[in-house]
């Protein structure tokens, strides 16, 4: 489809009567900042008693964002970098928050902890996700290893997906098409499509969901090459979800999940004809018993990772599956003590020349004290037991001092906590350099800032932080994992600030400095900015407009092994949603790298231009 019928769609929707509506009305209104933080802690407090400036991403940030990937989504947020997330899907190439690499940032869905054991980083792809079955996500940054175990080092991605309907049926349908385009060729094509449906309810104590997904994005090369011929990435996803409610007290959910992706890529930057397959395969339960101040939780899960690559070297498979138990009781004291004392499992398989795999069990305990008086405290310790190298001690204190001005507070906040990363099963058996013998990565954070709250009208916060990484794992001259000497530090500042002038307007912004010293720092930018003015126009239609600002950083061109300074570059993105029906039908235009800036994101590999995106989300 040519640029003219791009066009053409765009204008018929919007024709519908996007800005010919009355005045906002208070339902329609930009949420308040009263908000409640859970990942911190594992007991829903409210912002002010958290010593830690939680990112909560809403379902309604969420349903501002139909047509964009999770990983688009999560990269606005201060302190997060996901590179690839700017090129064609299907090049996410790790999540780096704090100056830490992939392997430092742990992915939760649903109170499980998520990653594929057969991978090199051990990391989760969050290609496999649907922003579709997301309800919210909260991230907590820095180390939060007592909690939430190894991996949790500089931050925790903790995603909960959407749950039944309280009626009988409910359904939702999305759909969206657009272009795909590199800022050299604004052809205007049609080159992505995105669609999502998704029936739940709930009858009696018994309640159900299923949803199928999928996404199709093609147009683009994955390397810029002389032919820049088209890779095709395509991704399928279904879930199943059933629960029953056998009293007040006591609940059960299973659910399954199965995705699949394909990914066309170019090998050592050449062009190559090469196919990566991917498939997941997850079934879990979970369960919650109340007993007077106190609850019991179980997560559980079994996953099974397969990828294939069939490229320019042959055919490669990696098989990988993890199984996840966590188990803990959350009590409360004098409605000031909030405790937590659980155990957790994990167990990693992989097949490598032979089945391998490793066992780790980690008792745990937490507690958090929030005083009349302003004093809140949030501390903890957790005792890694790992089949390969034994035992590893945690621990956190964080305390926050809340001062109540009458029509907000000022909070300041410190923290100091430990945290580990397990070496994974690549490291410790691979084929080529495993090392039976290595030690646990460790890092140490220090962190201190202020919060400030005015009505819910404002909130300003901005913290310091300082990582300390020892025990690295590298590499020794015959390409033997080992555990290095050299330290790695990294510290900044990260700013955020939202501002509600008006219920039907808001602006929020986020800025981070980063510095890491130790290695050369690839892919992480030392200044990153981000700001997003939201506008209520009419009951019925609101708008965004965000910028984004990505600084000076270092990469590596791995054609002649040599690091390269790339420059900085700034993208302006645009979306509308407009309700033709009421909380029926739903329909919206995205426009992103509205100035088409051709940059550089990662050395070799293709960026976006100006592309567009039309769809329309219909709830029955």
């Amino acid at each position: 489809m040519k640029k003219k019928h791009l066009w053409l769609i765009t204008a018929i929707l919007a024709g519908k009567g996007i800005f010919a509506q009355n005045v906002p009305q208070d339902s329609h209104s930009v949420q308040q900042l009263d908000e409640v933080v859970v990942s911190d802690s594992k007991f829903e407090l409210k912002r002010e008693n958290s010593g830690k400036t939680v990112i909560k991403i809403t379902a309604e940030e969420m349903q501002r964002n139909q047509g964009r990937t999770v990983a688009e989504i999560i990269n606005t947020k201060s302190g997060i970098e996901i590179a690839g997330s700017r090129g064609r899907d299907g090049s996410v190439l790790g999540v780096y928050s704090r100056g830490g690499r992939g392997r430092q940032v742990l992915v939760i869905i649903d109170g499980v902890r998520v990653s594929d054991p057969s991978t090199f980083s051990a990391d989760y792809d969050l290609r496999l996700l649907s922003p579709a079955t997301i309800e919210s996500i909260e991230i907590i940054k820095g180390a939060a290893s007592t909690l939430y175990g190894t991996n949790a080092a500089t931050a925790v991605i903790n995603i909960t997906t959407k749950k039944s309907s309280a009626k009988k049926i409910a359904g939702n349908f999305e759909t969206s098409v657009g272009t795909n385009q590199t800022a050299d060729d604004q052809s205007y094509d049609l080159g992505s499509i995105q669609n999502s449906a998704s029936v739940n309810g709930t009858l009696g104590k018994f309640n159900y969901g299923v949803d199928f997904s999928n996404r199709r994005k093609s147009g683009l090369s994955a390397a810029v090459t002389p032919k820049n011929e088209e890779d095709v990435f395509s991704h399928y996803s279904t879930n199943l979800k059933l629960g029953y409610q056998f009293s007040d007290a006591f609940g059960i959910k299973i659910y399954g999940n199965q995705t699949k992706f394909k990914n066309e890529y170019d090998a050592s930057l050449t062009d190559a004809s090469n196919l990566g397959q991917n498939e997941q395969q997850r079934v879990g339960i979970s369960s919650t018993f109340e007993y007077g101040v106190g609850s019991i939780y179980i997560n559980a899960a079994y996953t099974d990772y397969e990828s294939i690559a069939n490229d320019t070297y042959g055919e490669s498979t990696f098989e990988g599956d993890n199984v996840v138990l966590d188990i803990y009781n959350k009590y409360v004291i004098a409605e000031k003590w909030h405790t937590v004392l659980g155990v957790n499992y994990i167990k990693d398989e992989a097949v490598f020349t032979e089945d391998v795999d490793f066992t780790i069990v980690d008792p745990y305990a937490n507690i958090v004290y929030v005083s009349d008086f302003g004093l809140n405290l949030n501390a903890g310790a957790r005792l890694n037991n790992h089949s390969e190298y034994g035992n590893h001690f945690v621990y956190n204190v964080n305390p926050s001092y809340v001062f109540n001005t009458g029509d907000g507070y000022l909070k300041l906040m410190g923290s100091y906590a430990t945290s580990y990363i397990t070496p994974n099963l690549t490291q410790l058996f691979g084929a080529y350099g495993g090392n039976p013998d290595l030690e646990p990565e460790e890092n140490t954070t220090i962190e201190g800032g202020v919060e400030f709250k005015l009505n819910d009208k404002l909130r300003f916060s901005t913290v310091y932080f300082d990582r300390n990484e020892t025990n690295a794992i590298g590499y020794d001259m015959s390409f033997t994992s080992i555990n290095i000497a050299d330290e790695i530090d990294a510290n900044g500042v990260e700013v955020e600030a939202t501002w509600v002038p008006w219920n039907n307007f808001s602006v929020n912004a986020n800025y981070t400095f980063t510095e890491r010293k130790g290695d050369n720092a690839i892919r992480i930018p030392k200044h990153k900015a981000n700001v997003s003015l939201w506008y209520q126009f009419c009951e019925s239609t609101n708008a965004s407009l965000s910028y984004a600002y990505t600084g000076d950083r270092l990469d590596t061109d791995f054609v002649t092994y040599s690091d390269i300074a790339l420059e900085p570059f700034s993208l302006l993105n645009f979306s509308v949603n407009h309700e033709l029906i009421p909380n029926k039908l739903n329909v919206f235009l995205n426009a992103d790298n509205l100035l088409n800036e051709d940059f550089i994101e990662i050395i070799g590999y293709t960026t976006r231009g100006r592309n567009f995106s039309v769809g329309l989300s219909l709830n029955l």
